[in-house]
């Protein structure tokens, strides 16, 4: 499969309490993306609106139950429902989680943590290879917020997502916010984090809001933080190619205006990216 080529553009999610304003082309965005899942449908109302909004901008596919860590396999129902939605909608691209959601009798709709072990890894990469093989395109894969660790783990995670990427070609979706929470809830660096991942191969990167706490939870209802805002900074300085950002709200949703106004921040850094790289 060809390689996603990169691009720096700025997305929504396409959320139900915004649709008149996307359904009217006159959101100020570049792009905007969906959860798969809501969509893998043959007709009806909903297909409907993704078909009108696709009219004024391109669709990214983002999905939550591909489940490339499942012990069992990938659904093969699935996997011909996603197939017939992307060859409808041509998408900017598909995406979804390192996790697992599921087992062959039960799927818990939760974004589930890996033990980052080889044994894993030969695993996700066998599923990625064949999820990409049949829907016949190159996927993301997004970085999760990690609540536990697991004490069989053998690698860290971005050592993991970094083998991942090589073995399979996939590109990556990176979760700024998740780096953050995760490096909160478990002591990590989040520079070493970045530093082992292969930013050439990250072509979106999603901002969202969090809780902070004992444990800081990935809820998508409030803004970016600064320490967020400043991490993003950051990356988008250091990917040498142009990258996607999608910002996500999920929770306490806003108007739109809102988010378009947030967006323009990253805009805004992003712009600025370069004169970093050039001073570095």
């Amino acid at each position: 499969m060809p390689p996603i080529p990169p691009a720096r553009t700025f997305g929504l999610g396409m959320r139900r309490e915004h649709y008149p304003r996307f359904l009217a082309g006159d959101a100020r965005v570049d792009f905007v993306e969906v959860i798969s899942e809501n969509f893998m449908v043959d007709g009806g109302r909903a297909m409907a609106t993704l078909e009108r909004v696709r009219q004024h901008w391109p669709v990214a596919l983002h999905g939550v139950s591909l489940s490339v860590g499942s012990a069992h396999g990938l659904d093969d129902a699935y996997l011909t429902r996603l197939r017939r939605l992307a060859d409808r909608i041509e998408p900017l691209w598909l995406s979804d989680h390192l996790c697992w959601t599921r087992t062959q009798a039960h799927n818990s709709h939760d974004l589930l943590p890996l033990p980052y072990t080889r044994r894993t890894l030969d695993l996700v990469c066998a599923n990625i290879d064949r999820a990409q093989t049949r829907l016949e395109r190159t996927m993301l894969f997004e970085n999760p917020s990690s609540y536990c660790r697991f004490p069989d783990d053998t690698m860290t995670e971005w050592a993991f997502i970094a083998e991942m990427a090589r073995r399979t070609g996939c590109g990556l979706l990176l979760d700024v916010n998740n780096v953050y929470v995760s490096a909160c809830n478990h002591g990590w660096d989040a520079a070493a984090y970045m530093d082992g991942l292969p930013l050439a191969q990250v072509r979106q990167v999603h901002l969202a809001g969090h809780t902070p706490g004992e444990l800081h939870i990935d809820t998508h209802d409030r803004a970016v933080c600064d320490a967020v805002w400043a991490l993003y900074r950051s990356v988008i300085a250091r990917c040498p190619g142009a990258v996607a950002t999608m910002l996500e709200r999920d929770g306490d949703i806003p108007p739109l205006e809102d988010l378009e106004h947030e967006l323009d921040r990253a805009r805004a850094l992003a712009l600025d990216a370069p004169q970093q790289q050039a001073a570095a």
